[in-house]
């Protein structure tokens, strides 16, 4: 027997209306607990306002809804398909011949969308406004900026030396280990934050500790002729860890524009891994959020059978966490190189439907 369309339009309805107000329920949480951090951070800083807080906490608001979507949309299942068989819609739709895989596909195509209008809407529109919380963060309760920009003409390093700051711009990197090697480096000094002092030029310049070491470096000063120095050594502040936490973080870039940005980071020599491991996590996402219907579906089945609300809520709340525990361990060996990158990322969804789809096909046909 096939569904109709209008059960199928009625149980999409159902289900996406729980699947959203579960969502704003999460988020109106997820609001009040962020705002609440941030004002505590900036109990001690005088210049930032409550209206700060205010429009930081709504600027990050959009990257925590990509967070709790997944958990909306298990909860949401579950509370769609608890009503409609605590009313006995479910099992009357049963019993005219219509299985669970039938009545499940509205939802399972809602899922998809959501997962779609995630990777193309709503992750341009989190990215961008992550990245100006972070800037407002920085600038406002942590008091720095990035040190590290990377193009398409190569990198950019900002640095403080002992009597004001330098700008390192560089064509080429190269990484071996805990060494650091620029090439084709070009450095402009400043006595304070915007007094030109000097520029440096050499082919080569190795992060040593505390210092640049430049091979081959001419020395350009106002009103000096040029000096040459086989080795020079230019104080920095930078460490490999500061250059590597100076990256923009895979969050703040658009699904559209990472993978422009991981081909600019793996020619310039640096490690892309992360921003790799979040491109394909986005991907999964439509199959993430299938999974979490299925699983939710599971516990609505035994609820009808047993009668065990406990059971169904005990058991949401724990697959829920097992899951997210299951997805950081997963992406930690990921980010650590251990297992493959896209191992890593579409491991996590694709357990979770093969958990679904077992469990659905051991209640539904035995």
């Amino acid at each position: 027997m096939q569904i109709s369309t209008t059960l199928s339009v009625y149980v999409g309805r159902h289900f996406l209306f729980a699947v959203l107000s579960l969502l704003t329920l999460f988020l109106l949480l997820v609001f009040m607990f962020d705002a609440i951090e941030l004002l505590r951070r900036a109990a001690s800083k005088p210049d930032v306002t409550f209206e700060l807080v205010m429009k930081m906490t709504l600027l990050r608001l959009p990257h925590m809804s990509q967070k709790v979507l997944p958990f909306a949309i298990l909860f949401g299942g579950m509370l769609c398909f608890w009503r409609l068989t605590r009313s006995h819609e479910l099992v009357v739709t049963r019993g005219a011949g219509v299985s669970a895989w039938q009545f499940l596909l509205p939802a399972i195509f809602l899922a998809l969308m959501l997962g779609a209008f995630q990777i193309s809407v709503l992750n341009p529109l989190a990215s961008t406004t992550l990245a100006r919380f972070e800037q407002l963060e920085a600038l406002h309760l942590k008091g720095n900026k990035r040190l590290l920009e990377v193009s398409q003409s190569g990198l950019w390093l900002r640095q403080a030396n002992p009597d004001g700051q330098s700008v390192l711009h560089a064509k080429g990197y190269v990484q071996n280990g805990a060494e650091v090697e620029l090439r084709d480096v070009t450095v402009f000094t400043y006595v304070g934050k915007d007094t030109f002092q000097s520029r440096i030029n050499g082919p080569s310049a190795t992060l040593e500790d505390g210092f640049w070491r430049f091979k081959d470096a001419w020395i350009y000063e106002a009103e000096k002729p040029p000096l040459h120095e086989d080795q020079y050594w230019l104080a920095t502040d930078l460490t490999l860890d500061k250059i590597q936490d100076s990256f923009a973080p895979p969050e703040t870039m658009s699904f559209w524009d990472l993978p422009d940005f991981i081909n600019t980071l793996e020619k310039a020599g640096f490690s892309a891994i992360r921003h790799r491991l979040h491109w394909h996590s986005l991907l999964a996402v439509p199959l993430l959020l299938t999974a979490m219907v299925l699983i939710g579906a599971t516990f609505t089945l035994r609820h009808s059978r047993r009668g065990a609300t406990t059971f169904v809520v005990a058991g949401g709340v724990f697959t829920g966490f097992a899951l997210y525990f299951f997805s950081d361990v997963v992406l930690a060996l990921g980010l650590s190189d251990s297992i493959p990158v896209v191992l890593a990322a579409w491991s996590p969804s694709g357990v979770a439907m093969l958990l679904g789809l077992t469990t659905l096909l051991h209640l539904e046909d035995g």
